[in-house]
């Protein structure tokens, strides 16, 4: 298994594996498989820049050559809010499940998010009752700071949504807030 920041070229296939996520699993994620289908390929191209101050960037997991696994994170740029970052669109598919892929993707944002100079916090929300998911955040220093009710339409029906942080230690010589 390899990890990797994904770069533009694998747009196509970064787009594939999570319009599956959407169509798969409506109640995990905030956008629907409609919206990001919408989108052209260079809005997954922008996701995936590799400039070193992107406002997001995704890694992604590949075993052969296939990619099993993926998760964002964004970044603010407001100046007050400047020191946190989201992790979102974290997705395995069932396929790869069971062989550490979420852990090491999980890993692999927070020691993107510690490359980001000033960031503190690695915020996200996850389905409330998803166990799994919780738990795995949990193993790896995330911490629930709320429960957002009603958070997300599916039809006629509304899941809500546990919002958990992560403490990012400043680096060396990094100001502390």
């Amino acid at each position: 298994m390899n990890i990797q920041r994904l770069e533009p070229m694998h747009a196509p296939t970064y787009r594939a594996l999570m319009l599956e996520a959407y169509e798969l699993h409506p109640e995990v994620f905030t956008s629907s498989v409609g919206e990001r289908a919408a989108l052209p390929i260079s809005w997954w191209e922008g996701r995936l820049s590799q400039d070193t101050e992107a406002v997001e960037l995704v890694v992604g997991s590949f075993r052969n050559h296939e990619l099993v696994g993926v998760a964002g994170l964004s970044f603010e740029s407001r100046e007050k809010v400047r020191h946190k970052a989201t992790l979102f669109g974290m997705y395995v598919p069932s396929r790869a499940r069971g062989h550490g892929v979420g852990a090491k993707l999980v890993l692999a944002a927070l020691a993107e998010a510690r490359l980001r100079p000033g960031i503190r916090l690695v915020q996200l929300t996850v389905t409330h009752g998803n166990r799994s998911a919780e738990a795995l955040y949990k193993k790896y220093g995330f911490v629930q700071f709320g429960l957002e009710p009603l958070a997300v339409a599916i039809g006629n029906e509304f899941v809500s949504k546990v919002h958990m942080w992560c403490k990012i230690e400043a680096p060396r010589g990094d100001a502390q807030v």
